[in-house]
């Protein structure tokens, strides 16, 4: 596809480290203007400052109605980038190229005044996005209903907590029917039914043929919306690509660093391991064959009858799997607990591990265990939005005909391990 709505060459960003950024209500905008001058005086006077590239000779193009998803670790200029598209901050150099008319949805509070109502803030944001009031009318009441916070829209929005804020500003941004669409990762501040709500409309806009250009550090959701994703490492890209494929070459690299933590007075479990995968990542592992794993703990004192307590959860910190396991006998020291699977089969994704032992009067802290592991399976034909479950067990289905005699001795079987079927 030749068209594009975001054409973005070149881009750098430099910023000076120290430099401080305060609250600025509306008096202090109005104010800036008569002291302009003065302002300019006192930045050229103050002694020069070490500097550092948020973004660096970013290059991509983002075609109409295309979802793109970018990543990469914190820090890695992902808000900045949105900043620059979203005319929020300006490049150092490079351009970037924005066809339609942009929504934004970024740090908590971005494009709202403090000071001004929820109903304030709805009515400015329309009004900057040129959309005339008669046409805000008919989607107001949509706007209220999807955020949530109809008791106090006529409270003025610092009083508002972060989650009424993002609440407001993602069904701002979201209703008021713009071109593009950039989200950032402020939907981690929302509950889950919140989040679900936002996915589903991050998709019924992308399904109207509108753009979204979505920043998440929660791999599963730019797996079920994105159909490229860009990875971004220390303000460079690194790689660019189908969205599947770019999130299984982040996870298996960045989740994959070894942990090392030094010996203490209490009981811990501290670090964890695969034992035999077939996989060139330590951390990654096959969905339907065998699996074994390590954790490494370190106990002050014999423990004569004890406890092992693990339990493993996916991004949503909802328990997948967990087993308090009782030993005995076990002396003081470094100790390793081998556990083993026959198959794991879960869906794909990142998971993790946590894990405390009970010495017979007391449980030690329940560990969270760095990094978390990947679930890879093969290529497959449908996206990770078409996983309804969080494990994919093993089966098989037999249909067979009651009506017609001569086909009962006919079977009909489907048991195809879910990285085949098609």
């Amino acid at each position: 596809m030749s068209e594009t709505v975001i054409r973005v060459e070149g881009l750098s960003k430099r910023y000076r480290i120290g430099e401080k950024v305060r609250f600025r209500a509306l008096s202090d905008s109005l104010a800036d203007a008569l002291r302009a001058p003065a302002r300019l005086w006192r930045k050229s006077s103050r002694g020069r400052k070490p500097f550092f590239w948020a973004l660096r000779d970013v290059s991509f193009e983002v075609h109409p109605g295309e979802v793109m998803g970018i990543l990469g670790r914190n820090g890695a200029g992902k808000t900045t980038l949105l900043k620059v598209l979203s005319r929020i901050t300006r490049p150092t150099s490079g351009r970037a190229q924005i066809h339609g008319r942009v929504g934004s949805l970024l740090e908590v509070g971005t494009g709202f005044h403090p000071d001004l109502t929820g109903r304030e803030n709805i009515q400015f944001n329309a009004a900057i996005l040129g959309m005339p009031k008669r046409e805000l009318d008919k989607r107001f009441d949509a706007i209220v209903d999807f955020s949530g916070v109809e008791s106090f829209l006529d409270t003025r929005l610092k009083y508002y907590s972060t989650g009424m804020q993002t609440r407001l500003g993602f069904a701002v941004a979201a209703h008021l029917d713009p071109d593009i669409l950039f989200i950032d990762e402020v939907l981690a501040v929302g509950d889950l039914e919140f989040q679900k709500k936002c996915l589903g409309k991050m998709g019924e806009v992308a399904r109207g043929g509108r753009t979204v250009v979505f920043v998440s550090h929660h791999m599963n959701h730019i797996r079920s919306l994105c159909g490229r994703c860009i990875w971004l490492d220390h303000g460079a890209k690194r790689t660019e690509g189908n969205a599947q494929e770019v999130v299984a070459a982040y996870e298996a690299e960045v989740l994959s660093g070894e942990v090392h933590v030094a010996e203490s007075k209490h009981i811990q479990v501290f670090q964890w391991e695969v034992a035999e995968s077939k996989r060139h990542a330590s951390h990654q592992i096959d969905q339907h064959a065998p699996v074994a794993f390590r954790f490494h703990a370190f106990l002050p004192e014999p423990i004569v009858r004890g406890i092992f307590g693990i339990h493993l959860s996916d991004e949503l910190e909802r328990v997948v799997w967990h087993l308090d396991w009782p030993f005995a006998d076990l002396g003081a020291g470094p100790c390793v607990f081998h556990l083993r699977f026959p198959s794991l089969p879960l869906r794909p994704g990142a998971y993790v591990w946590r894990a405390a032992i009970f010495d017979g009067a007391q449980w030690s802290e329940m560990n969270h265990l760095m990094p978390p592991f990947v679930m890879a399976t093969q290529p497959i034909a449908y996206t990770q939005a078409n996983f309804h479950s969080i494990v994919d067990v093993p089966f098989e289905l037999d249909v067979q005909s009651a009506t017609r005699p001569e086909m009962s001795n006919q079977t009909n079987r489907s048991s195809l391990p879910i990285a085949e079927r098609s």
